[in-house]
């Protein structure tokens, strides 16, 4: 049950398309590897099977779809073309930087990326010294997004109840993850997710990140 009332004592970030901008440059490399490697993806299939989700998540789709062997040459090529793609001009989300700014709730970073890929994107667009020592990845975890581990274990490491967390996220396994943990979320769809992939109980769902201090001081509710 999402408690709709408490005040919010913790944000919790997503990374991708919450923060950075890195969304769609994911979406465009890897619709590009999936014609290279056998696999034919469209934007939308990747925004459907792919945004949101572990690496460990992805790489067992891809085994299922093209093998181990081209999994492992998918997954370098992606590491290869992504980070090329970031240092050419990965920005912040429009408008989060001023809403970061203007807030004075405590917050955190809970992503479905590695340790590594956040310093590059995070330090690449001058956010990662804002969170740095609160940034935690599915990685430290067993299950990832839409499993609710990584959010607990961000709330159990900051000493924050999950009903007085407030997610940002912009995939459905992150406002997933986000209700199977008994927290509020706020669902971004100024970015590549369509809004009605986000709603859901215990989410209001947005598309300006200007919108943010005001959402979250009204506690995540419209």
């Amino acid at each position: 049950m999402i408690n709709s009332t408490e005040a919010i004592k913790l944000v919790i970030f997503d990374c991708d398309g919450v923060l950075v901008d890195s969304e769609v440059i994911a979406t465009r490399v890897q619709v590009r590897l999936g014609a290279e490697l056998g696999w034919p993806v469209t934007e939308a299939e990747v925004i459907e099977r792919f945004i949101g989700r572990s690496q460990a998540s992805i790489e067992e789709l891809l085994v299922g779809q093209v093998g181990p062997e081209k999994t492992a040459i998918w997954w370098k090529r992606f590491e290869e073309l992504h980070a090329e793609a970031v240092d050419a001009g990965l920005t912040p989300v429009d408008g989060l930087p001023e809403a970061l700014a203007a807030l004075t709730v405590p917050t955190c970073v809970a992503s479905s990326g590695s340790h590594e890929k956040m310093r590059h994107t995070l330090g690449r667009t001058g956010l990662y010294d804002h969170f740095a020592g609160r940034i935690f990845s599915a990685t430290e975890v067993e299950r990832g997004k839409p499993a609710p581990d990584l959010f607990l274990h961000a709330a159990r490491t900051m000493g924050v109840h999950p009903s007085a967390c407030l997610v940002v996220e912009d995939s459905r396994p992150g406002v997933e993850a986000a209700r199977a943990a008994g927290m509020r979320s706020l669902g971004y769809a100024g970015g590549l997710t369509p809004a009605e992939r986000l709603v859901g109980p215990g989410t209001c769902v947005f598309d300006d990140m200007r919108r943010l201090p005001e959402l979250i001081a009204g506690g995540g509710r419209e």
